[in-house]
């Protein structure tokens, strides 16, 4: 059976169209740092399994294959690209965490995005990025991400 033939047009429609809806007429200040990619390692799916993600005012609702969850905003770990962090950010975050602590699934993020990094450059953004929030992961944690950075940008510039 033959695979069913590219339209032009097709493939820009798919990328253009978000699965992020912000349902409420007030962006919360962490809305920010919600992306699909995020949503699809924090829940270990694919992002093409997620049917949308909804912005609300105080939570943000997934809907995937299989999933129907209410997400807290300080969840969502910062990113590149994003406005930068500020220091109300470290408040929402504490008020949620209940600690000063950061989720574990924040390093396994930054785990992801230091091994995804394509260049030197990308991979000393995300760097600083994580330097910027060091007080919120925990000694053992930011070691494991020091150690991972340390790998990579090994491996680029040997290779």
């Amino acid at each position: 059976m033959n695979p069913r033939p590219f339209r032009a047009g097709e493939l820009s429609r798919t990328i253009a169209e978000s699965k992020i809806i912000h349902k409420s007429p007030i962006l919360h200040p962490l809305a920010r740092f919600v992306t699909e990619e995020t949503v699809a390692l924090l829940f270990n799916i694919e992002v093409e399994d997620i049917y949308r993600i909804e912005c609300c005012r105080h939570m943000v609702y997934v809907h995937a294959k299989h999933i129907s969850r209410f997400v807290s905003y300080a969840d969502f770990p910062p990113i590149v690209g994003a406005n930068p962090i500020a220091l109300q950010d470290f408040g929402r975050w504490y008020k949620r965490w209940k600690s000063k602590l950061a989720p574990l699934f924040w390093t396994k993020f930054y785990t992801h995005k230091f091994k995804e990094a394509i260049s030197v450059d990308s991979l000393l953004e995300w760097g600083l990025l994580v330097a910027k929030v060091k007080s919120a992961i925990s000694g053992a944690r930011l070691q494991q991400l020091r150690d991972v950075y340390a790998a990579e940008k090994h491996l680029m510039e040997k290779f």
